[in-house]
This record gives structure tokens, C-alpha cells and sequence, in this order.
């Protein structure tokens, strides 16, 4: 192949980056306007846009929807034929057309003027029929497409793609949505699974491999082995005093001329990492992620064991 695919496809990625960079440093007060309109609505947001832009359109409008902003696209074909009733005064209308000369877009704007709707153009043109008409811009104009011959839609839907992300964003934050109303609009697959179940309802909770501090070498390589959950809880009268893993048992051979007169005490890396039963999932992942370890030991507040997490059960 003479063509260096792998070349053409970093110059692609080069141009949309250089486009996102480009809005970034354009984005101005517009974009506050934009998000006090949609924060001062009773209504929805009513997402509308033509071809690609229409499809982008439903991607913006199902992450609004998730992240706290009632929202829901409207094909503007169909608008024509009696999907105009879906749209009531009090809706914000978002239009999305790279030209702001789409005839079926602009042919809506008319009703928009006489419901009183208001609009929020994304357009790379200031000064289209669509941004003259509409109450706020959002310019997400571009130098050039990254197709080869300046004519597919390639940076330019990226760059919509990208300032309608960074509008739902915006509004989640100001929301003040946390992720466990995320969740709520998430509840099937890991998403709901990390944000929703807690660390009581994955935990290893039977027959777990406890010993006493006192517990012999051998004692112990016996109950890491039967345990099947790769380590043993070290654990007196007052809770939880350490942790012996299969690491920890070949440093013991490392360390001691004679590791089997060792006892679990001698062995235990004291202080281990441990979580509350109670605690969300996606936080026990995460805090296992960042200490780059296998399990967690789960226990009650006054350090009573009552479970193991492992990485393994995260899927």
C-alpha cells in the first residue's frame, strides 16, 4: 500500500484537535448566556438539527437527558407533520446547523418567534439566518473539515459534538448533580452496578480465612489456601490488626533463614487498606484502582471484619 493510511489518519486527528482548540479560545460569554437560559426554564430543551447534525443532535440531547436536563431531539422533518406540538412555549430550543441556512430549521424558526421559544443556535456561521435569529450563538466554526476534500462533515460535527458536551456539563454542575442521581437515570449495566450497589451486597462474607496473631506458619499457608481469596485476616478481641497475603509469604522466605517458625504476627502487613460495608461500590474500585491492590478488607466502624472485596469482582 503506497498510501500512508496511519499519516492521513494522525493529520485527521490533528485538524479536529486544532478545531476543538481554536472554539475553546472563542467560547465567551455566550456560553454563560446559554446556561442561565436553560437553568431559568420550566420547560425542556428541545434539540433539533438536520443529517449529521441531526444525529449529533441526539447524542447532545440523551446526555442532557442523563445528566439532569430534561431533554429530547426533534427530527425537523417530521416537525412539519405534527411533531410541533411536542414543543411548548416555556421549551428552550437548541438548533443545531453548521450553516444556519438549513432550510428545514430555518422554516421552524416562525413558530419558534410565535410561541415565544427561546433559541440557542449552534451554527458556524454568526451571521446565518438561524444566528440572527436566535437569542443566544454558540459558535462552533471551523477552519476546515478534516476530510480530504474540505466536504464531509468531520470537524465540524466534532466541534458540535464537543460544545454540546460542554453545555451539559456546565449544566450538571451548576445542578449540582451528584453521581448518585447519575445512577438513578443509569440503573442497568457496571455504570448502575458502581454507583448504586454497595460493598455488603458483592462482599466475600462466608467462612472467611481468620486467624489469631499467634497462628503458626503453616497454620496460616493452609488457610490462605482453603480461603481461596489469595490471603488470610489477621484478627483479635479488638478487630482487625493485619493482613497476610501469598506476597507477603514468599517476602517471609526472602526475609527469615527459617520462615516456618514464623508466626502471623511476624508476617502481617499491619494497617491495611479496609472500607465500610456500607460505602458504594464505585468508591471501593477506586480506591483499590488507586493503590494498585487486589482486596479490600470490609469492616464496621469499631473494626469488626465482615468482609473481603476483591478487584476480581468488579466487572
Amino acid at each position: 500500500m503506497t498510501t500512508n493510511v496511519t499519516e492521513i489518519a494522525r493529520q485527521v486527528i490533528d485538524i479536529e484537535r486544532q478545531a476543538l482548540a481554536d472554539m475553546a479560545q472563542r467560547l465567551d460569554t455566550e456560553f454563560a448566556k446559554a446556561v442561565d437560559i436553560v437553568m431559568s426554564t420550566r420547560g425542556r430543551v428541545v434539540v433539533v438539527g438536520m443529517g449529521k447534525s441531526g444525529i449529533i443532535g441526539k447524542k447532545i440531547a440523551a446526555t442532557l437527558a442523563s445528566t439532569g436536563t430534561v431533554s429530547f431531539s426533534v427530527h425537523p422533518g417530521e416537525a412539519f407533520h405534527g411533531d410541533l406540538g411536542m414543543i411548548r412555549p416555556m421549551d428552550v430550543v437548541l438548533m443545531i446547523s453548521n450553516s444556519g441556512e438549513t432550510e428545514e430549521l430555518v422554516r421552524l424558526l416562525p413558530f419558534m418567534q410565535h410561541q415565544q421559544n427561546k433559541v440557542i443556535a449552534m451554527t458556524g456561521k454568526a451571521n446565518s439566518t438561524l444566528a440572527r435569529h436566535a437569542d443566544v450563538v454558540l459558535d462552533v466554526s471551523v477552519s476546515r473539515e478534516a476530510c480530504n476534500n474540505n466536504l464531509a462533515p468531520t470537524s465540524s460535527t466534532t466541534a458540535t459534538l464537543v460544545m454540546g458536551d460542554a453545555l451539559a456539563v456546565a449544566l450538571s454542575t451548576v445542578r449540582g448533580f451528584q453521581p448518585e442521581d447519575f445512577a438513578r437515570f443509569h440503573p442497568g449495566g457496571s455504570l448502575g452496578r458502581r454507583l448504586l450497589t454497595r460493598v455488603r451486597d458483592v462482599m466475600h462474607k462466608d467462612n472467611l480465612p481468620l486467624c489469631s496473631p499467634n497462628m503458626g506458619f503453616r497454620d496460616v499457608v493452609h488457610l490462605i489456601t482453603t480461603g481461596r481469596l489469595g490471603l488470610a485476616l489477621v484478627v483479635d478481641d479488638d478487630g482487625l490488626r493485619g493482613v497476610i497475603t501469598d506476597g507477603d509469604i514468599r517476602r517471609a522466605f526472602d526475609r527469615h533463614d527459617n520462615p516456618m517458625g514464623l508466626q502471623a504476627h511476624d508476617m502481617m502487613t499491619m494497617h491495611p487498606a479496609w472500607i465500610g460495608p456500607d460505602e458504594r461500590f464505585g468508591v471501593a474500585e477506586e480506591r483499590m484502582r488507586e493503590l494498585k491492590i487486589n482486596s479490600l478488607v470490609v469492616c464496621e466502624p469499631e473494626g469488626h471484619v465482615v468482609g473481603v472485596l476483591q478487584i476480581y469482582d468488579i466487572a
